[in-house]
């Protein structure tokens, strides 16, 4: 990832005045000249936005894609994909994957007819074993939440391809810096920009990138922000601009201090288990190490005892803070299970870490 480039997201120099960052544009509409065209190309910030777009290709130029759109929220990304499907369709989900995700198939798409398979997406051979003539897209989350799973992601994008399914990858724990999912053969890659791009717990926004900007499902992305407006608001998408600026340098200290934690944690008596793919044990580190440029700052561990046990370890915390996101300049705790929708999948003695600054 050239950080150079990330240093100088967005931050043209403002021709009439000179200034070193962009100005955050809160136009709603745009003047039209006398004969109804608009030569600046801006309508309607429903439709675009100078300060959003500027959000938009810079996100797209650090994913290596075509085109990019950003949205209100990270879950109003993955709802505008799932729109783009149709009732009947087959979509094939990590078993491990992000609980919104899930709650979002089980409460509203299972009544909108779409049909879900999850499958342990570390084993290629149930992936290939999962299609079937109504799959439609296939959907990976890697390093996965909360199991830190692994997957490989060009193994899948091959699978994806011989089948015609489009692949998309949630890259809201690496973000472009770890990982780059369009290089491996992804189609689309979707991000919580909430999380690390922002980088400051002070943004509500979600972000898709393409490879192919003529795909039919990126057609149809277009049409839905524009025509629905689930879209970032101008001074959020000028917030993740700022954030992602330093984006490199704090990518590069939540690996080293993930690293620390994840090395303290597995030689400790009382624990079970330690889900991070830096460490040589997890069964996933080759694939991590091929693939990823550092390991991330998020991390699992599972405590000896039971649910009541693991509760009392996130209550004597003195440092970290009690708290549901990631990929703040905070590090954060969290006894998974608890805030999972049930049923969940995750173990009750599992703590989820987001390791700061």
């Amino acid at each position: 990832m050239p950080y150079t480039k990330l240093a100088h997201a967005g931050c043209d120099v403002d021709p009439i005045t000179g200034a070193l960052t962009p100005p955050v544009h809160f136009a709603t509409t745009y003047e039209r000249e006398p004969d109804g065209s608009y030569p600046k190309e801006y309508v309607y910030a429903r439709w675009a936005n100078p300060t959003r777009r500027l959000l938009e290709t810079t996100l797209a130029d650090l994913e290596g894609g075509a085109d990019a759109r950003a949205f209100a929220s990270g879950m109003a990304a993955v709802q505008a994909i799932l729109q783009c499907l149709a009732p009947g369709d087959h979509v094939i989900l990590p078993d491990d994957v992000y609980h919104g995700v899930r709650s979002l198939f089980r409460t509203f798409f299972g009544d909108w007819g779409l049909t879900w398979t999850e499958v342990d997406q570390t084993d290629l051979d149930a992936v290939a074993s999962a299609f079937r003539p109504e799959t439609k897209l296939l959907w990976a989350e890697t390093p996965s939440n909360p199991l830190v799973k692994i997957t490989d992601l060009a193994g899948l994008a091959a699978l994806g391809k011989a089948h015609g399914v489009p692949l998309i990858v949630d890259g809201t724990w690496t973000t472009p810096v770890l990982q780059r999912p369009l290089d491996l053969g992804a189609d689309f890659v979707l991000h919580s920009l909430t999380k690390y791009i922002a980088g400051h717990s002070d943004v509500l926004a979600g972000g898709l990138v393409t490879a192919d900007e003529t795909h039919p499902i990126w057609t149809r992305i277009q049409a839905l922000t524009m025509g629905a407006g689930a879209v970032a608001d101008p001074f959020s998408s000028w917030l993740t601009l700022r954030g992602m600026r330093s984006l490199g340098a704090r990518m590069r200290m939540h690996c080293s201090n993930a690293r620390h934690v994840a090395d303290f944690l597995a030689q400790h008596p009382n624990v079970t288990a330690v889900y991070y793919p830096g460490l040589p044990a997890h069964p996933g580190h080759d694939i991590a190490r091929r693939q990823m440029t550092d390991f991330g700052g998020m991390l699992s561990f599972e405590v000896a005892g039971t649910e009541t046990d693991a509760l009392a370890v996130t209550g004597r915390v003195q440092v970290f803070t009690r708290a549901t996101s990631l990929g703040g300049t905070e590090s954060l705790i969290e006894h998974r299970a608890s805030i999972e929708s049930k049923p969940t999948t995750t173990p009750v003695t599992l703590i989820r870490l987001s390791i700061g600054l």
